[in-house]
């Protein structure tokens, strides 16, 4: 069976690799403007969906998984930054609390004639406590690591610990942008044969 990863981040590359299967992957061509009201877990569950259904479209009968994460700020989404000041904004708003951080995973697989399998999906949540940062701090972190990619601006799996005072989740690497146990259930729901 052919599995193919709708996503570009190196991140969820990174990840879907400690399982070990052959994939491709491909640019998922979605727009991720969230709906007038969507909540942030549904905003991360309609983008997985959405970007391994476009994928799915260019690759009749082959797995396709999609992943997307949102961060939650008094309830509304948080993005990447895209650059220094705006990770900067997104670090001193998050200093002291604790932040929500949503993963949806979605596996499709669509058929020669669009009549492919049900989609395949699961969703993460980690709480994320960011210790009382110093704007000095935030400054050196996001100069020392440009998480501008990054949905909160950090990298857990990097220098991004320090700015922690605890993580609340059931998977280690949902907060790096792919929750592996539940990519793992779902590859073995399709089939694919892991341990």
């Amino acid at each position: 069976m052919r599995l193919v990863l709708a996503s570009t981040s190196r991140y969820r590359r990174e990840l879907l690799e400690r399982l070990r299967l052959p994939f491709d992957v491909a640019r998922p061509d979605t727009d991720e403007t969230p709906l007038a009201g969507e909540a942030p877990a549904a905003l991360a569950a309609r983008l997985a969906e959405a970007k391994a259904a476009a994928v799915a479209r260019l690759a009749p009968g082959a797995w396709v998984l999609g992943s997307d994460q949102v961060a939650e700020l008094d309830g509304a989404p948080l993005g990447k930054p895209g650059g220094r000041e705006a990770a900067i904004a997104q670090l001193a708003a998050m200093s002291g609390r604790t932040i929500a951080f949503h993963t949806g995973v979605c596996l499709v697989r669509d058929g020669p004639a669009g009549n492919g399998a049900a989609p395949l999906s699961a969703a993460d949540i980690t709480r994320v406590r960011f210790r009382r940062l110093e704007r000095a701090e935030i400054a050196r972190y996001v100069d020392a690591e440009q998480p501008f990619d990054c949905a909160g601006s950090f990298k857990s799996e990097g220098l991004g610990i320090a700015l922690f005072d605890g993580i609340e989740s059931d998977d280690p690497t949902a907060l790096v942008g792919l929750p592996l146990i539940a990519t793992a259930r779902l590859l073995r729901q399709a089939g694919f044969a892991l341990p």
